[in-house]
């Protein structure tokens, strides 16, 4: 069942590979979304740092919660003007991504007492009955997400920094 925690990242992974593959080179990318999504990524960067690295209690789960919802927002502050820069498959796209994202988020809290040892319900440790699948999973979770952080980074910002950004 461990399985269905981890679905929505790798939905949330196959939507961003096909919004940067396609959409995010075919138009380029301009200075503002040069910045702003390096700093989504860090924003998910953080929360899914926070559950491998801070001990789980009922505090921590206050902030974390306080991070995811600052990440959610956040992700979405450049809609405003992706409607003059993206096609309406792209839109849709990002609207797809705007719903993975809390729910990705909202499931690496589930998983986070979990991989601590930390007693869950009976509902959850049915659900998430692997704690070394979901840790394994979570630490590769985390260096995707540092390594795609980095690609952000220099790809846009080094490598196609002076490219042209077509309106499409």
């Amino acid at each position: 069942m461990w399985v269905l925690a981890v679905l929505p990242f790798a939905l949330q992974a196959v939507a961003i590979a096909l919004d940067e593959g396609i959409f995010h080179v075919r138009r380029g990318l301009p200075k503002w979304e040069r910045i702003g999504h390096p700093l989504d990524t860090l924003s998910v960067l953080v929360c899914m740092g926070y559950v491998l690295f801070v001990p789980f209690s009922t505090r921590s789960l206050a902030l974390y919660i306080v991070l995811a919802v600052f990440s959610s927002f956040l992700v979405t502050k450049d809609e405003f003007v992706h409607k003059e820069h993206c096609p309406a498959a792209g839109n849709w796209l990002h609207a797809v991504l705007f719903l993975l994202h809390p729910v990705t988020l909202a499931c690496a809290g589930f998983i986070w007492p979990v991989v601590q040892g930390i007693e869950v319900t009976p509902w959850i440790s049915r659900w998430l009955n692997d704690k070394d699948a979901l840790l394994f999973f979570l630490q590769g979770q985390f260096c995707a997400m540092t390594f795609f952080l980095i690609y952000q980074i220099v790809f846009w910002n080094v490598i196609w920094k002076d490219k042209p950004v077509i309106k499409q």
